[in-house]
């Protein structure tokens, strides 16, 4: 079985990849990892949580196309595809009350788009699951063969079951069509070009702090999460796709800890002297996150190389360099302009 981040080493000029949610924080960073390997990538987005100027440093590149498209809607590539990465959803607490129904039909007209072009193409598509369809888990860790405890009408029904279906949908496509498929459930990852104001605990976080406003952590603090750096993610991805392994493969750092103890972090790494405020919980939230990556480490022969402390430096010298406007701006997008239909 393929584990080996040499893999990669096959790509050249003429292997061409599509990325869907390209602009947005993950997605770009696969454009990086793509580029810098050899292929020709093609990057796809709506930009209706994605910014341009995620990837602005790629578009002079020769194999680098930016398309702006929904892939809800009909997708089409000229030419030879060989490998599509679907990364393309809202992923956000705030998403997911602003803009519901379009997280739901990325998950599944999205999926199903892809999945088609998959099989036009001959290509071998890896999907973006995520560790939200455990739900609020009565299992810890969490490992792939875990079912899930989620409550598919709660405020974050609605991307738990995009992902969920997703991953059905690209089950069905491999088992009855023979696709190549891959399913990565990613946990909480972390890093550059992370929107600032996107109700994610680590974003808001340094943002209070930096701003000089108090920090809220909503509950007690107690429940946890494990924060995987974003580069160490990409290699797990990649390493995923040019893989055998066609089960979910759990991606994420198995570094457990709770929020309050977190927020202590961010205080001491900011330097900051802001108050620390609760707020009650939010409906659904998950009290305890930490991945079981045992199938990752065996299959992938992977694992997470970057400590939370290295991680959150680069994290918080990326913050620090935005501009005031976006420093003290909420999010911006007019989610009311996107249809719903």
């Amino acid at each position: 079985m393929t584990s080996s981040s040499d893999n990669t080493s096959r790509a050249n000029s003429a292997e061409r990849v599509l990325i869907t949610g390209a602009a947005g924080f993950l997605g770009s960073h696969l454009c990086d990892r793509f580029v810098k390997d050899g292929f020709q990538v093609v990057a796809m987005d709506n930009l209706i949580t994605g910014d341009m100027r995620n990837i602005e440093h790629l578009l002079p590149l020769p194999n680098f196309t930016f398309v702006h498209q929904d892939v809800t809607e009909y997708i089409h590539v000229s030419g030879p595809l060989h490998h599509i990465l679907h990364f393309a959803s809202p992923a956000s607490p705030i998403d997911y009350l602003k803009i519901p129904i379009q997280t739901l039909k990325v998950g599944s007209l999205g999926v199903h788009r892809c999945l088609g072009l998959a099989k036009a193409k001959g290509a071998r598509i890896t999907i973006a699951s995520t560790s939200e369809i455990y739900g609020d888990p009565e299992v810890h860790p969490q490992h792939e063969e875990y079912w899930g405890h989620v409550n598919t009408v709660g405020p974050r029904g609605v991307y738990d079951e995009a992902k969920r279906f997703q991953e059905a949908i690209t089950m069905a496509y491999h088992t009855f069509h023979g696709l190549e498929t891959r399913i990565v459930r990613i946990f909480n990852t972390y890093g550059p070009r992370m929107r600032l104001n996107d109700g994610r605990v680590l974003p808001a976080f340094i943002g209070q702090a930096l701003r000089g406003e108090p920090m809220t952590v909503f509950g007690d603090g107690s429940q946890t999460r494990s924060f995987c750096y974003v580069d160490d993610l990409v290699e797990g991805i990649v390493r995923l796709h040019f893989s055998d392994e066609t089960r979910p493969v759990n991606v994420g750092n198995p570094d457990e800890i709770t929020i309050a103890e977190f927020a202590e972090e961010i205080l001491a790494l900011t330097g900051s002297d802001v108050e620390v405020i609760r707020k009650p919980l939010p409906e659904n939230d998950p009290k305890q996150r930490r991945p079981d990556i045992s199938r990752a480490r065996e299959v992938l022969g992977w694992e997470p190389k970057v400590s939370r402390s290295e991680g959150l430096k680069l994290t918080y010298e990326y913050f620090k360099g935005l501009s005031e406007e976006d420093l003290h701006r909420s999010e911006h997008k007019d989610f009311a302009s996107y249809t719903t239909r």
